[in-house]
């Protein structure tokens, strides 16, 4: 499947899942929320690549920002334009989960997070827009998006690195990374 199917059209934000039996999204708290509201959670077109995997999935995307350093550019992009990054450990995981797109209408939701918005939420029960479609594979997805899948046996010593530069960068379930080796416990950030 192409990319297309796995980007929301305008009017549309998109919601992923292994799930495909999805026939109506109820805001709720989710047990890893750090908020106490009740979301309808979905990501836009811009943000869709950092879903393109599993749900526990740890992993650190990086982009250029307006204030990127040629240096950082350099060492944390390279030729390419966005790079996400995962531990050896979960490659297998990617490769064999089935993830599902729900498309739905953008007028219910408002954009989530400051100062750049990283998702958008509705507080009203959602239906989809139709059903599920399959993602296919989501490695082939990353390379039809031009987006670097980068493998590191550990995410910790990599993130440290990122948070320190000039790229721009998001990190999702860095809690399920391993843990970090310098350190005796996980201290896992936010994800």
């Amino acid at each position: 499947m192409g990319v297309g199917l796995i980007r929301p059209a305008p009017g549309e934000v998109l919601h992923f899942s292994e799930d495909p039996s999805i026939r109506l999204f109820v805001p709720h708290v989710a047990r890893t929320a750090q908020q106490p509201q009740p979301y309808v959670w979905a990501v836009d077109y811009s943000q869709a690549p950092g879903y393109w995997f599993p749900r526990a999935c740890p992993r650190a995307l990086t982009w250029a920002a307006a204030w990127t350093t040629a240096e950082d550019r350099e060492v944390f992009l390279g030729t390419s334009s966005r790079v996400h990054t995962i531990e050896y450990a979960w490659l297998a995981t990617v490769e064999s989960t089935v993830l599902y797109a729900y498309r739905l209408d953008a007028s219910n939701f408002r954009p989530f997070g400051s100062p750049e918005p990283h998702a958008h939420v509705a507080t009203v029960a959602v239906r989809p827009l139709g059903p599920p479609e399959k993602v296919g594979s989501l490695l082939e997805a990353h390379e039809a998006a031009g987006i670097e899948l980068r493998l590191v046996a550990n995410l910790w010593p990599y993130w440290r690195r990122v948070i320190a530069s000039s790229v721009g960068y998001s990190g999702i379930r860095l809690r399920n990374a391993r843990a970090d080796p310098d350190t005796r416990v996980d201290t896992p950030l936010p994800s």
